[in-house]
């Protein structure tokens, strides 16, 4: 019972309505005008659907009245775009015929079933109606009180059908073409891999700092060292600027649409973090051979994210051990290997977003990039093409 009264409670019944009377009270105008020619506006709607702003307007105002919770969603089932192709152009003509044809019905039958409520209560109180549009030469009487509210429960019902089914038209005849389908499928797609390059981005870089603060923090409560304290504190200020400066950035990349990601760090400076790891007591053997300037930036600026990610590994599960990094560029690839002793359990990073996100990087670039144990080493190897095409 009550699943057939929810709809009456819903604005966008109503709004619906008034969406199906609008054509009526222009077309009434006309019939005022001429009264042997009422079939014109149907003609006139065909000229008038060609134009490619038309469409534009009925998806407007379809959006505002029909589906009110869908205005201004990118995933809107009704379109609100000019014509671009014929085949929009002519759905729109369709469109105003049927509305027209909607606007007729469901306007005769609000005046006709309103009247025809009004004329069963002035007779039910002894008058005679005047419109006479139901109760017709009958003796008035009080039980046709109770009747009264048959009309206007028609008249709901009539009202609820109506706007479900315009709607549905609607999405059928101006909702999104192919081509804008495909379009917003494209754009939806963007946004998803930009999403996920930022989480990665703030994943990466507040992880690198984080991690090298507590092992900083950690080392210098065990050495009881003023000198060694001095410097732990210095290279946890400079960590924290810099995650600082990479928060920055990408937080002016969501708050302003469209802006630039800015500059992002290359392997050109992975001195940095390398100084970064040796500041928390990690002892680092780092070779780095070929022209790296010569890399190119989006592999560069990738390698040094894969680079400091496993560094971040290195420090968060295996401590302050001995690590082996080597960089080289050699017969069109970027190499990048980081290893390190394991120490047991805690020598194991697993399986987590870092590693994942490290693999999920060189794949992008048609790379590989392989992590796990290997003859007593945890060793992260990438290699990356720098034509992008693996």
């Amino acid at each position: 019972m009550f699943r057939f009264l929810r709809p009456l409670a819903a604005s966008a019944t109503y709004s619906r309505w008034l969406h199906l009377l609008i054509p009526g009270a222009a077309c009434s105008v006309w019939v005022f005008i001429s009264m042997d020619t009422p079939w014109a506006p149907m003609v006139f709607a065909v000229p008038v659907g060609l134009l490619p702003g038309m469409r534009l307007a009925e998806g407007v105002q379809a959006q505002l009245l029909l589906t009110p919770a869908e205005r201004g969603r990118p995933d809107a089932t009704i379109s609100a775009t000019a014509a671009t192709t014929w085949s929009d152009r002519w759905r729109t003509v369709l469109w105003l015929e049927i509305r027209l044809l909607a606007a007729a019905v469901v306007g005769f039958a609000t005046v006709w079933l309103s009247a025809t409520a009004v004329d069963l209560i002035l007779t039910a109180s002894g008058t005679v109606p005047t419109g006479q549009w139901l109760v017709r030469e009958v003796e008035p009487h009080w039980w046709y009180a109770l009747l009264s509210p048959l009309p206007v429960l028609v008249l709901l019902a009539v009202v609820v059908a109506s706007g479900e089914l315009v709607t549905a038209t609607a999405r059928r005849l101006l909702g999104p073409s192919p081509v804008q389908r495909l379009t917003a499928l494209e754009e939806r797609t963007e946004q998803l891999l930009e999403r996920n390059r930022i989480a990665r981005e703030l994943h990466d870089s507040i992880g690198h700092a984080l991690t090298v603060a507590v092992v900083q923090a950690g080392a210098a409560r065990a050495a009881r060292d003023p000198e060694f304290t001095e410097r732990a504190l210095v290279a946890i200020e400079e960590t924290g600027r810099e995650a600082l400066d990479d928060l920055e950035r990408v937080l002016r990349v969501l708050r302003e649409s469209g802006a630039p990601v800015g500059q992002q760090p290359t392997l050109a400076e992975a001195d940095r973090l390398l100084d970064s790891a040796r500041g928390s007591g990690t002892k680092i053997d780092a070779d780095v051979s070929g022209p790296l300037e010569q890399v190119p930036g989006a592999v560069s600026r990738e390698g040094y994210r894969i680079l400091q990610e496993s560094l971040t590994n290195v420090l968060r599960h295996s401590g302050t051990v001995p690590v082996r990094v080597r960089i080289s560029v050699i017969n069109g690839r970027l190499e990048l290997e980081v290893a390190n002793p394991l120490t047991g359990s805690a020598g194991t990073p697993g399986g987590g977003s870092g590693l994942r996100g490290i693999r999920e990087r060189a794949a992008l670039l048609g790379g590989i990039a392989k992590t796990g144990a290997h003859d007593g080493e945890w060793r992260v190897h990438a290699s990356l093409p720098l034509n992008g095409l693996g």
